[in-house]
């Protein structure tokens, strides 16, 4: 199904991928790409064998043991190669991702616990892992395949294209050690780290469906009545598993059931709330309860943390949270805080004209099947505004950066989204006149200025 893009310029999916939860669950660990990777490097080394046996054959039928013998020399050369990786390649390892994890937790510490699900999702660090790993594993099983037999008319194996297989990887482990060390040290920088975040904040924009309820609908959440246009509901469903976070639910399964159902399914919380068992997490609505149906607690991912596969708020979060420590006391880094604002200030005004609310997900026919609660603008701008709006009062930089940005808000939503921005930029200026004896200083710190202070 292609994409297609809407006014606000963002790309949109007509339909969620199946397998999008799984593809989604698999980059948020670290062993899937190691271990596929070995799996890979078993497979090759057994082609790799079967392709020297192949040549020691043809050469023995052709009768040419001169060729025999220089292939054995050369691969006895390359010997001295393979045991000098083998033994290098996980003292290699092992000090390389010691010392990148130092520099995450030091990226963590600086920005935010939360920075640390980018090294983990990162894509060079994982290939770079596994060929690593791949390298190592492929010099021991090279090793394995050398005889000992010295005689052209007696030796077994020489394994030549194993052994050129293996400086191969060796190239290739040295080009991505260059760009794991660049991405490692992307990651301990600010305007990086933000530009990651707010990317990913703005693909969860881009992959929800236009077709959404009227902002802030009664019986989205946990309010009991049915929202608009739902029929009556008929039964819930609670969460019998662990307790955590809910991280996602199948969207194009739970479409699925609710057609063969012929009913509508509403998801009681949002994506990111803490469950425990017993919250209702599914309500029927518009008709019984199929057999299909008993199957929706398989339909959910509860983790330990959130994620931004179906998160609209997730990236806010974090994008606070960096510029939240970066006004503690104990960093004192408002100019951080500053280019966390700018991006803050970017996700919103990307969802400035999007209606929001609650999302319908619609089955081929164009039925509502899923409605699937999001926050509102409101809840939005509260999250992206009011923590740091509060720690913000004692520096001008922020304060002119806010203000900023809210106006610049301002005049891009429409009348009736205006009052919580107005409110925010009304209790920044309160705050300011409160906490500033000077008249000039107060002047200063609310004139609006897009780069806080130059």
């Amino acid at each position: 199904m292609g994409d297609w893009k809407t006014t606000d310029g963002l790309p949109r999916r007509r339909r969620h991928r199946a397998l999008s939860p799984w593809r989604e669950h698999l980059r948020d660990t670290f062993w899937f790409a190691p271990t596929a990777a070995l799996v890979l490097v078993f497979v090759v080394w057994s082609a790799a064998t079967a392709a020297d046996d192949a040549i020691l054959t043809a050469l023995r039928d052709a009768g040419d043991e001169d060729a025999v013998s220089d292939l054995l020399g050369i691969a006895e050369d390359a010997k001295t190669v393979v045991t000098t990786i083998s033994a290098a390649m996980m003292t290699f390892i092992g000090v390389v991702f010691s010392i990148s994890l130092v520099a995450v937790q030091m990226a963590a510490g600086q920005f935010s616990p939360r920075v640390v699900r980018i090294f983990v999702r990162s894509r060079i660090t994982k290939a770079t892992f596994a060929v690593f790993l791949a390298t190592f594993v492929q010099s021991l099983l090279v090793l394995t395949s050398y005889d000992s037999q010295r005689d052209p008319a007696l030796v077994a194996s020489i394994p030549l294209v194993q052994s050129i297989l293996t400086l191969i990887l060796v190239g290739l482990s040295v080009v991505l050690f260059v760009m794991y060390v660049n991405s490692t040290l992307r990651l301990m920088r600010v305007a990086h780290v933000v530009d990651l975040i707010t990317r990913e904040a703005l693909r969860v924009v881009a992959n929800m469906p236009l077709d959404v309820s009227a902002e802030e609908p009664v019986g989205i959440g946990t309010n009991s009545g049915p929202g608009p246009g739902l029929a009556p509901e008929t039964a819930r469903f609670a969460h019998h598993g662990r307790a955590g976070v809910l991280r996602d639910v199948d969207i194009a399964r739970l479409v699925r059931m609710a057609r063969q159902s012929g009913v509508v399914l509403r998801l009681v919380p949002r994506i990111g709330d803490f469950v425990v068992p017993g919250t209702p997490v599914f309500a029927v609505h518009g008709g019984p309860v199929t057999k299909a149906l008993r199957a929706l607690s398989f339909q959910v991912s509860v983790g330990a943390e959130r994620t931004f596969h179906q998160d609209l708020g997730f990236g806010l979060r974090q994008l606070s949270d960096i510029a939240l420590r970066a006004l503690s006391p104990a960093v004192n880094d408002p100019t951080t805080a500053v280019q966390a604002v700018d991006r803050i200030v970017q996700f919103l005004s990307s969802v400035a004209q999007r209606p929001l609310g609650a999302l319908l997900h619609r089955d081929r026919r164009g039925t509502v099947r899923l409605v699937q609660p999001v926050p509102g603008w409101t809840e939005l701008v509260d999250l992206g505004f009011t923590e740091i709006r509060g720690c913000a009062v004692s520096s001008p930089q922020v304060t002119r950066r806010l203000l900023a940005g809210l106006d610049d808000l301002l005049g891009a939503v429409s009348e009736d989204r205006r009052a919580p921005l107005v409110r925010h930029r009304t209790l920044l200026t309160q705050a300011v006149e409160r906490t500033v004896p000077e008249a000039a200083d107060r002047a200063f710190a609310l004139h609006p200025d897009r780069q806080g202070i130059g």
